[in-house]
């Protein structure tokens, strides 16, 4: 792999810096900037100050952009890719808030998400166009350069990516819950280093003894990143993640709350749609996807063709590296890692592979437990803020793991005695029994959710 390729000056992939930016994001705008700063500064529904800030007033967000200047003209002249991230992160949080006001405030009223604004002023709209284009992004609240990944202060910099040790450098309601739950996507990502260099060294490997040393350490990757992925439970608290949660909802696959889009002012006249914010868009269990061959059991079905339409919400050169990695596994075997383990009888290195295997469906079946717990028991909303159906977007891809997982079982010895084989096949009847019996109480009519959620712990599969 072409490692020169998966860099834009702010992101550069590869086992240095992994997903994350190859140096710290501004944590403010340069002093240009400042009205724009200004409002960043006091957007939150609590200020840092501990008072109420715009989000926390009726009105108040569309009578702050009524006074913004337009820095159209000023943004067309930067090109610092980390002046252009920290623009588009303010753009994009700005825009969200001012769409999503007015959903918010009806949601705090009613308990149900009301109709967005569907105008985005100019003074938003013009300048936001205009960094967007120049990332190669869609111009809307992103995972990469504005929510999650581009968008943390670290408090010490001398101790790391620890989500305790990281703040957000613009937030929506300012308080704990937002902060850890978007943090803690940060804190998983310090682990993707080691994951990268564990691909490219299979990759790279001479000898069974180099490629099962590198899948171990994809291994380990995966098991410090579902480690740290656990912690969600105490760092953003579930009953309030409705403090926040409606406004990284995207445009598309939202209908209800915003109609036929949202007309961007001074760009053009026609409504655009753009899909949400959404954890979705991290980088690590897609790579897997890729590296493992998951990939290739994916269901042709309209769930899959969602899962792929949100690589396009990526930074271009995260979707190059996605793009080769795809390549690399199919030129080094027709049938990805799994034939190439198989074609050289390396049953160790396929025994790492279905650790492999069920970290990453651990992964997704704690994901889909925080959906059970966070969304459905929070709200009867049916979508997800990437605009994704709720009950059936991530147990379409848990399907795809638990396949791709009785496919590496088959290809071991039955007579093999390694403890790590015998407990995953021991326990992979209880992992899809656990997704039928969920999947038949979500296909009644009326659901209880914490039923859903139940049966996590009667299979002694919960976080």
């Amino acid at each position: 792999m072409n490692l020169a390729r998966y860099t834009d000056g702010f992101f550069q992939v590869g086992p240095t810096h992994g997903f994350l930016p190859c140096k710290d994001p501004l944590a403010i705008l340069p002093p240009r900037y400042n009205h724009l700063q200004t409002i960043l500064h006091e957007l939150a529904r609590i200020r840092d100050d501990g008072e109420e800030g715009i989000l926390g007033k009726e009105g108040e967000i569309e009578k702050r952009i009524a006074q913004l200047p337009n820095y159209g003209k000023e943004v067309e002249k930067e090109s610092d890719p980390f002046v252009l991230q920290a623009l588009f992160r303010a753009y994009a949080f700005i825009a969200s808030a001012y769409t999503l006001a007015p959903a918010h405030f009806e949601q705090l009223s009613t308990g149900k998400y009301g109709k967005a604004n569907q105008y985005l002023p100019q003074q938003i709209a013009v300048p936001l166009c205009s960094v967007a284009k120049k990332l190669d992004v869609y111009p809307w609240l992103d995972y990469h350069y504005a929510y999650s990944l581009g968008n943390y202060i670290k408090r010490d910099p001398a101790k790391g990516f620890v989500w305790e040790n990281l703040d957000m450098a613009v937030k929506f309601s300012g308080m704990p819950d937002e902060r850890g739950f978007i943090m803690l996507h940060v804190d998983i990502n310090q682990y993707s280093p080691g994951l990268i260099q564990g691909v490219l060294g299979t990759l790279e490997s001479e000898n069974t003894v180099d490629t099962n040393r590198s899948l171990d350490q994809c291994y380990q990757a995966m098991i410090n990143i579902n480690g740290r992925r656990k912690i969600m439970w105490e760092a953003s608290r579930w009953k309030h993640y409705n403090d926040f949660r409606v406004f990284i909802m995207g445009i598309k696959g939202n209908e209800e709350i915003f109609n036929e889009g949202v007309y961007y002012q001074g760009v053009d006249e026609n409504p655009r749609q753009y899909r949400g914010q959404t954890g979705a868009q991290d980088n690590i269990i897609p790579t897997m996807d890729i590296f493992s061959g998951v990939i290739n059991h994916y269901p042709s079905n309209e769930l899959t063709r969602y899962l792929l339409d949100l690589r396009a919400y990526r930074p271009v050169c995260i979707q190059r590296f996605f793009e080769d990695l795809k390549e690399d596994m199919t030129q080094l075997h027709p049938q990805g890692l799994t034939g190439w383990l198989n074609e050289y009888k390396n049953e160790d290195g396929l025994i790492l592979l279905l650790g492999i295997l069920e970290e990453i469906y651990f992964f997704r079946n704690g994901h889909w437990q925080f959906v059970q717990k966070y969304i459905m028991q929070n709200t009867t909303y049916a979508k997800a803020t990437g605009g994704t159906p709720i009950i059936s977007w991530i147990p379409n891809q848990i399907m795809s793991v638990l396949n791709a997982m009785q496919a590496c079982i088959e290809m071991i010895s039955p007579q093999n005695k390694s403890p790590l084989f015998t407990r995953i096949r021991e326990g992979f009847p209880q992992k899809k029994s656990l997704l039928e019996k969920q999947l038949a109480l979500l296909h009644q009519k009326d659901y209880d959710a914490t039923k859903v959620y139940a049966l996590n712990k009667t299979h002694k599969l919960n976080d």
